[in-house]
């Protein structure tokens, strides 16, 4: 993290002011900080340690005690409750001092480049850290990585938000609370064991940070500022995090004291010493934060005791991220994923332990999963195979499982397709996290990678890992086995949406196409090929050309083989032809030449039908979009939708008579 890359501390034509936070006053009657001694901390130490909802090591009181900017406020101070799906969270509020709080450990949200495990090709660059685990007795998380991953994504995190998320701190206090959990690290090299972390403003506390000025070098560690030239640098989140409790709260001090010895100075009115003095008021309006700790946490179960907190810690900071940065529908996606899968592991719905926690790990895509899926049973070196995994956990269909997913995905009603869609894709597109960009293929894969028999279907995943298992597979798919059709449409499907053959359907397509094409999703696209011999040679050798690097073969009808793509073809065309295919057929037909079926007539109304309907949902998802960006939040008048609810209802009653009853999917 370059200390040159911090944005430059904003000038002012008028003095800012020291907002006070006690009721602490000077001689003259004007407010100053005072950092209170470890003396006067004991009693809220003793209540806090004695109180039968704070579940924290003597430890961790001691730290989050030490910070506070009125340690007497926490003498007998309210434990609240926060409700969460597996039980409480016990939580206080109080001031702290900023640089007793260290910025939250990781945050995918902000970090676009991060990469997963779960891809091969990760070995070499910077993983997404692991998440972490609760600890046997107490509130409290522990990260299992090693310190200096923990530090970089740290000192990356606050350099990120710098830039793109600047908030209002200096001139003005920090007004949103912060919310924060105690952790503790697996560290072996002499850094501190236990820390006080932002799970919940991030943004806030880094531009705390910023407004910090340089500090002399004997402040912090030498060991982390590297330059031996500098005699001031600027505080990396790493510096504070290195630091001890009592160095820590010393550096509090001297910033207080400096920055006062400075503002004490006689005025001059030049710009330069305006700007010099706002430079040290904002470091004191930055100096303490407003905080929400978590203290505690009792499980509905009480045999499950510390097993589900990172599960509600996550459940609670998804649910409360409304403002600042919120979470965009990708992450909210990765993080109900992770809630999912870490449900169906506590429930211990992936099985007995042995093969429960690599299946966790595996699906996940954090941490371990190389050997995860070696213990499984697969090739770890084919991210199509975890991919397979991922669909083939989130399409299983029982009661407790869907009662499960539902909880966690907040939704009642039926676990339709759209609801298990967009965890899969998340979770799925791990495998290639440092491999490719992932835009395309997302917006390909969101609109819906499944088709039902996915679900209506039990099927496994099994180490199709060479080309002689994936014709093998095909043979049997050809003879109408379930299991080997639908693990033959995943793992074909994986293979043309990631090498960018099958895509969502553009405008040009007819044009690509010379012809009509079938504006469906990327399962029904799928469906569609694994009806057709055709469709099912192109499905698997698009597995074996995609593992291998060659570009993908087209099925030529006139010699009844698969081809090499034109030269002028790009994944666009691909795309276009596929699409051409499934709505079409693929024998060659001179138009006007070869009349149609009366089925393949009607299977070309129900597209044309389907894709008007298509459309017209588009259209709708315009209007809400309008409606958030414009801010209208007042109903539309019943007069002016009253023709179209009508409209819909008897597309659905007609619709009703000419197909199967819906499957019931408790």
């Amino acid at each position: 993290m370059s200390d040159t890359s911090m944005p430059e501390f904003e000038s002012a034509d008028n003095e800012i002011q020291v907002i006070p936070v006690t009721d602490f006053r000077n001689v003259d009657g004007d407010f100053e900080h005072r950092l209170p001694p470890p003396s006067a901390t004991t009693n809220a130490e003793e209540y806090l340690q004695n109180h039968p909802d704070v579940h924290l090591s003597d430890e961790a009181i001691r730290r989050l005690v030490q910070g506070a900017v009125e340690p007497q406020d926490l003498e007998g101070i309210r434990v609240e409750r926060h409700r969460v799906e597996t039980g409480w969270l016990m939580v206080i509020s109080y001031r702290a001092y900023s640089p007793m709080v260290s910025l939250a450990i990781e945050n995918d949200r902000l970090l676009a480049e991060v990469s997963y495990a779960a891809d091969p090709h990760a070995a070499d660059v910077r993983k997404a850290l692991a998440m972490p685990g609760p600890h046997t007795e107490h509130a409290v998380l522990i990260h299992p990585d090693a310190y200096k991953d923990i530090e970089e994504s740290v000192d990356r995190s606050a350099k990120r938000v710098l830039t793109d998320n600047p908030q209002e701190v200096g001139e003005r206090l920090v007004e949103r609370p912060l919310m924060l959990v105690p952790v503790t690290f697996k560290s072996e090299t002499g850094e501190p064991a236990d820390d006080l972390t932002a799970v919940d403003g991030n943004c806030r506390l880094a531009f705390c940070y910023h407004r910090i000025p340089p500090v002399p070098r004997g402040w912090v560690d030498d060991s982390l500022i590297g330059d031996a030239s500098k005699k001031r640098v600027v505080l990396r989140p790493s510096h504070l995090m290195r630091m001890s409790l009592e160095r820590r709260r010393e550096l509090v001090r001297k910033v207080i004291k400096a920055a006062y010895s400075r503002l004490k100075e006689p005025r001059t009115g030049s710009s330069a010493d305006i700007r010099d003095r706002n430079k040290w008021a904002m470091a004191l309006n930055a100096l303490t934060i407003p905080v929400t700790v978590i203290v505690g946490y009792r499980d509905d179960n009480a045999q499950r005791g510390m097993q589900r907190f990172p599960a509600g810690v996550r459940s609670l900071l998804l649910r409360m991220n409304t403002g600042g940065k919120v979470f965009a529908d990708g992450a909210k996606n990765a993080v109900k994923a992770e809630e999912i899968i870490t449900g169906l592991y506590d429930e211990g719905l992936l099985g007995p332990e042995a093969q429960a926690r690599p299946t966790r790990d595996a699906l996940i895509g954090r941490g371990d999963v190389a050997a995860s899926m070696e213990g499984l049973g697969f090739n770890p070196g084919l991210p199509d195979l975890r991919f397979a995994l991922v669909m083939q956990h989130l399409t299983y269909k029982s009661p407790r499982f869907n009662a499960l997913v539902r909880s966690k995905l907040q939704t009642e009603g039926n676990l339709v397709l759209s609801r298990r869609n967009g965890p899969i894709v998340e979770l799925g597109l791990r495998s290639y996290s440092a491999s490719m960009p992932t835009n395309s293929p997302r917006t390909a894969l969101e609109t819906i990678c499944l088709w039902q028999d996915l679900v209506d279907n039990s099927w496994v995943v099994e180490n199709i890992d060479t080309d002689t298992k994936v014709d093998e597979l095909l043979g049997r798919a050809d003879t109408g086995e379930t299991q080997a059709t639908l693990l033959l449409g995943a793992l074909g499907m994986i293979s043309l949406v990631m090498s960018g053959h099958l895509l969502a359907a553009a405008g040009s397509a007819e044009a690509h196409a010379g012809t009509t094409i079938a504006r469906t999703s990327v399962g029904l696209i799928t469906k569609g090929l694994l009806a057709q011999r055709e469709g099912r040679l192109i499905l698997a050798d698009a597995i074996k050309r995609v593992r291998a690097g060659l570009p993908l073969r087209w099925w030529d009808t006139e010699k009844q083989e698969l081809v090499e793509q034109k030269t002028d073809w790009r994944g666009s065309t691909y795309n276009a032809m596929l699409r051409s295919a499934v709505r079409h057929g693929w024998k060659a037909k001179a138009p006007g030449k070869e009349k149609k079926t009366p089925a393949e007539q009607e299977a070309d109304k129900l597209t044309v039908f389907q894709e008007q309907l298509s459309t017209a949902v588009d259209r709708l998802r315009d209007l809400f979009e309008l409606r958030e960006k414009n801010g209208t939040t007042d109903k539309l008048a019943w007069v002016e939708v009253e023709a179209s609810f009508n409209q819909i209802d008897d597309i659905a009653d007609d619709l009703r008579l000419i197909s199967e009853r819906k499957p019931r999917n408790r």
